[in-house]
């Protein structure tokens, strides 16, 4: 039988303090694992963490921002020290603080899209890839985004890094598949997220954004999840180097 059932396994969630991030990590919870919530800002995952345990399960919150290697260097040996080894990791932590033409773009905002959307979930994973030898094996989601395929307006720095992600998921699977870890790329539509709201908010970007999405209609984040809870267990067991399209079928 197809088993979706995650007990007993450590689960790294980065960017889990809302969203996407945190939907995920409510559901990977419900099927049994144990959560590893990962944001810059600790408050937050606290209450992400708690809520989870409110519910009987079981989840702690760090504080990592992912443009930093030490900061990464430091979580990857506190989860060696607390966990012992790591099963599943999803990179979902990502910014874009620039929203207009790419001919305008300042270095800084440049060198903080790439860091936190390309170099942090490199590291991430390169990072990790002890902790899941010590576990036999295991699977790596990224959240890259259709933008990735088909670059948005006034969203090109972003769209290059999710486009770059992909093709960092792709080596990493052949890469990494003969240490049986599996590594695969879950890529959003148009989700209501925070990231999201400056589309979400104004009334003539949305309705030119839904009217290109066949289903007509935006996403909510728990619309992401049941994607990667397939890509994360059993169930994928075969499946490495894929990008599983969630987006109403903008892309079809």
């Amino acid at each position: 039988m197809v088993s979706f059932d995650l007990k007993g396994r450590i689960v790294l969630v980065t960017g889990a303090s809302r969203g996407i991030g945190r939907a995920v990590a409510e559901t990977l919870a419900d099927q049994g694992a144990e959560i590893i919530l990962v944001s810059r800002k600790l408050d937050r995952l606290e209450a992400a963490a708690a809520e989870i345990r409110e519910k009987g399960g079981r989840a702690a919150g760090f504080a990592c921002n992912m443009g930093s290697l030490p900061d990464i260097d430091t979580l990857c040996e506190e989860i060696r020290k607390r966990y012992g080894r790591l099963d599943i990791l999803v990179n979902n932590a990502a910014t874009n603080p620039y929203f207009g033409e790419m001919a305008a773009i300042d270095e800084s905002a440049w060198g903080k899209t790439l860091d936190v959307n390309l170099k942090g979930p490199f590291f991430m994973i390169q990072k990790t890839i002890p902790l899941m030898q010590a576990a036999g094996g295991g699977a790596v989601v990224n959240v890259s985004s259709v933008n990735g395929i088909r670059p948005a307006a006034f969203q090109g720095v972003y769209s290059i890094t999710k486009g770059a992600l992909i093709t960092m998921t792709r080596a990493f699977a052949k890469e990494l598949a003969p240490h049986r870890i599996r590594v695969n790329a879950l890529l959003p539509g148009f989700t209501d997220t925070n990231f999201s709201s400056v589309l979400m908010n104004d009334e003539e970007i949305y309705k030119m954004v839904v009217d290109q999405i066949p289903l007509g209609r935006h996403a909510a984040p728990a619309e992401m999840t049941g994607a990667v809870l397939y890509l994360v267990s059993e169930a994928a067991s075969y499946t490495t180097g894929a990008c599983l399209t969630c987006d109403g079928g903008l892309l079809a």
